[in-house]
Order: structure tokens, then sequence, then C-alpha cells
């Protein structure tokens, strides 16, 4: 490994604890900003008791202390403490549980939609202007334009209520089926719109046209040069995309009932559990910054004459 690739990757973790420092520092200040807190809503409790309960999880300290303890905590111990409103259970659990279920539906649709990304689009490049090129291209807008709550419930009322195909609770067997669709289809149809127009400006260039005079075959100018170098746009995308959905789509865990760390973050924010808000924030932003990271270093793998700064 060379000196100067050493000092990217230095300059760019230092960077990337830069980041989700001030990523912990926003969430921590304008989340105790809101008006509530986590024990106000619950029922049948006395201002003793919340005062007890906020004693008892450090809520009663001054703000800057609750801080600098959270991050004491973090850096010293790993300890992102325990949840407020799943009692007995630690925020580290709650997520590596979620995290079995959204791991699995996350990688398996980042997978399906990066095969099916680059194979659609590159036959829309070779095939341009042709009725499958228009077609792949109508279809593809139509799922990059449709929000994935739209699509999830369609999927739902055709393939569970209507047909009866498929069960729509994400933790039933076979349950998973329609949220790794769900989740696919916008990402597929992004890197099927970037391969087609990277391929297109990358069958132009002047090397492809000499390979051709020199009678090269068509399949290995396509598949040994064409597509490799034209997948720099797709790994710039696929990083953070994968990050994102392997965190789970909060929507689409929502909608299908998906056990996951999605559906843990969207029931956090509702019962203003501040442990397990910022232990999934931390976990996310994390997740997308290790991503980018090798989202660029996989840059150099694709293309050689690319260099680090």
């Amino acid at each position: 490994m060379s000196s100067k690739l050493m000092f990217y990757i230095l300059k760019r973790v230092l960077l990337a604890i830069l980041t989700i420092w001030i990523v912990i520092t926003v969430t921590f200040f304008i989340m105790h900003a809101v008006p509530g807190g986590p024990f106000v809503g619950e029922k049948a409790i006395s201002k003793e008791a919340q005062a007890a309960l906020e004693a008892k999880y450090g809520l009663d300290k001054p703000l800057f202390e609750q801080y600098t303890t959270y991050l004491r905590d973090i850096l010293t111990k790993f300890d992102f403490g325990p949840s407020l409103k799943q009692r007995g259970r630690q925020v580290i659990d709650i997520i590596m549980d979620g995290m079995k279920t959204s791991a699995k539906l996350g990688l398996i649709a980042a997978g399906l939609a990066a095969v099916f990304g680059i194979v659609l689009g590159a036959v829309a490049a070779i095939r341009r202007n042709t009725i499958l090129d228009k077609t792949i291209m109508v279809i593809t807008t139509a799922f990059v334009s449709m929000p994935s709550f739209i699509m999830g419930s369609f999927l739902l009322i055709i393939f569970s209520v209507s047909l009866k195909w498929l069960p729509a609770n994400g933790a039933m067997k076979g349950g998973l089926v329609l949220p790794v669709i769900t989740l696919m289809l916008y990402p597929m149809s992004y890197i099927t719109r970037l391969t087609r127009s990277s391929m297109l400006d990358v069958l132009g260039q002047d090397y492809i046209r000499t390979a051709r005079a020199k009678g090269v075959s068509k399949w290995r100018i396509i598949f040994g040069h064409a597509l490799k170098n034209s997948l720099i746009p797709v790994i710039t995308y696929f990083g953070p995309m994968l990050a994102f959905i392997v965190t789970g789509s909060m929507v689409v865990e929502q909608i299908f009932a998906v056990p996951g760390i999605g559906r843990q973050f969207v029931s956090s924010i509702t019962n203003r559990d501040y442990t397990m808000i910022m232990g999934t924030t931390i976990f996310l932003a994390s997740l997308i910054v290790i991503m980018n990271l090798v989202s660029d270093l996989l840059y150099k793998a694709v293309d050689p004459r690319i260099e680090f700064e």
C-alpha cells in the first residue's frame, strides 16, 4: 500500500470521526430542544414518579453534563445506554437484533438492484433508440418517480390482499419478498439510467473506436472495456445506497411490519426514546460514512488512472 493511499485513508478516517461527532452533537441538542420528554406521555404516572425516572436515567442533570457523559460512555465503553421505553434492554442489543433482519433485507435488495440495474442499463445502451431501450427507460422512469410508500402499498394490495400469494407481514415466512422488491425498484432504476448514460459516453470514446478498427470483437469491447469503465458512476451511487438500504427503509418496514432497525427508529421518535434515537442515528451515520470511503477506494480498483488527493 502506497504512502499516498495511506495518507488518503487517514485523512478520510479523521473526517469521518469529525462528521460523526457533528451528527451526535446536533442530534443530541436538537432532540432535547423539542418540548416534552420520554416520560411525559405515559399514563397514570405522577410527577414524583416522573422525576424519579428522570433521575434514574440522568435526565435531571444539566444538558451539557448529559452530553459529555454520553460521549464519554460511547468512547470509553461503547455504551449507548439503556432504552428509555423498552425497559431492561440496551440500545446496542436492540440495534443488533434489528440489523439481523434489516441487513438481510438490505443486502438482498441492494444486490438485486445492482445486478438488474447494470444489466438493463447495458442492454439499453447497446440497443440505443430501439423499442427495447425506450421500454426500459419508460419503466425505470416510472419506478424512480414513484415513492416507496406508494409502490409498497400497491404491491401489498395486489400480491397480499387480492391474489393472496405472499404474506403482508414481514416477520412471517416469505414475508421479505415484497419488501425486497419495494426496496430494490428505485435503486435498480437509478442504476439502470446511470449505467446507460455512462456506457453511451464510454462507447463514444476514441479508444473504443480504435478497438473496433483493430477488429476486436463486439462482446470483448462491451464487457472488457465499455462496461468496466462505465461502472464508476454506479460505484459512486452504490456505496451510500447500500448503507441506506441496509439500515432499512423506515417507510417500507412500517408498511410490511418488518422487525428491522428502521421500524425501531420510527417508534423511538414517536416514543421520544432519547437513547434509541441517538443510537440508531449514530449507527446510520457511521454506516454511510464507511460506505462512502469504501466507494472511493473502489474507484481505484475499477480505474487505476484515478489518483487520490
